[in-house]
């Protein structure tokens, strides 16, 4: 049986998940994609999700997806390997299964599941869907990204009760209250719970038991969002309101309208750093001069701290 101890560490961490930087003529930049990763990797981050959304998943091709998977398996294992790469994937069953297939043959160690996005989702199907994916990779941890409210802890406990590597789950419903009793009704001590909000949401997540965040931001500052995870860790809030205090604007950009420039604002800030281009692919927009003036100051803000 597989020890996935390892992979469940790495959950309980800053999970990283990097955007996908466009060429001039709109290709996946794989040059810049690796040196992104790098960036990550060398600043101390120890899980990296390619084909996330701040990744554009539903804006890259079959092949782009492929070729992202490939590239971050390249950059860590070159880096020492110590890392760990949780691969994001999703769609109908059949395209799930198959980029879980293929995340495992590039040497990928986990897959972190996008929400189903059939707008008809019954309890048992959100089973069906996760145990169809989770058993076609027994070798893989298995992370459910769950966004809908309306599923119930239970749900989640007879999936991990049928398959053991459904580790994690990366919970991204906005309520604190809803989010406990739901692991509680899992299984709090039976997975490892990644506050799927961000930063912002880190401290309230981390209250009621998660242990983990994802994070766009840490793309931009790997800095500031290590700096979170410590102080959670410590369970110094105070300290990591600080934190929330210097990030606040910036998250709250890329959460405005239903977080429709979500990743045009992290774009935006790495451009401003001379890291990758602000180009983003339809549906997101790249943002006004205005805005692009208010992340330059922000992130100036940052770097003179």
């Amino acid at each position: 049986m597989t020890d996935f101890s390892h992979r469940r560490a790495a959950l309980a961490d800053v999970v990283a998940i990097p955007v996908t930087p466009f060429d001039e003529q709109g290709r996946l930049d794989a040059d810049t994609y690796r040196a992104l990763v790098r960036r990550l990797l060398d600043a101390g981050i120890r899980a990296v999700t390619p084909n996330g959304n701040t990744s554009e998943f539903y804006s890259l091709t079959p092949a782009e997806r492929r070729l992202e998977v490939e590239l971050t398996v390249a950059e860590v294992e070159e880096a020492g390997g110590s890392a760990e790469v949780v691969v994001g994937v999703g769609h109908d069953p059949a395209t799930a299964v198959a980029a879980a297939e293929q995340a495992r043959a590039a040497g990928a160690g986990m897959v972190m599941v996008h929400q189903p996005v059939n707008p008809y989702v019954s309890q048992a199907g959100w089973v069906d869907y996760h145990r169809g994916i989770a058993e076609a990779v027994p070798e893989l941890g298995v992370v459910p990204y769950l966004r809908n409210p309306l599923i119930d802890g239970s749900a989640l406990a007879r999936l991990g009760e049928a398959c053991p590597n459904v580790i994690g789950v990366k919970y991204a419903v906005p309520d604190a209250a809803r989010f406990a009793a739901f692991a509680r009704d899992a299984g709090a001590d039976r997975f490892v719970w990644v506050a799927g909000l961000a930063e912002l949401y880190a401290p309230a997540y981390f209250a009621c038991g998660a242990t983990g965040f994802t994070s766009g931001l840490v793309n931009v500052s790997p800095r500031i969002s290590l700096e979170m995870l410590r102080a959670l860790r410590a369970g110094d809030f105070g300290a990591a309101m600080e934190v929330w205090e210097s990030i606040r604007v910036f998250e709250d950009l890329r959460a405005a309208q239903q977080s429709a420039n979500n990743v045009s604002v992290v774009k935006e800030a790495l451009a401003h750093l001379g890291l990758c281009r602000r180009d983003v692919r339809p549906p997101s927009r790249t943002l006004p001069e205005e805005q692009r003036a208010e992340i330059a100051g922000i992130v100036k803000g940052w770097e003179a701290a």
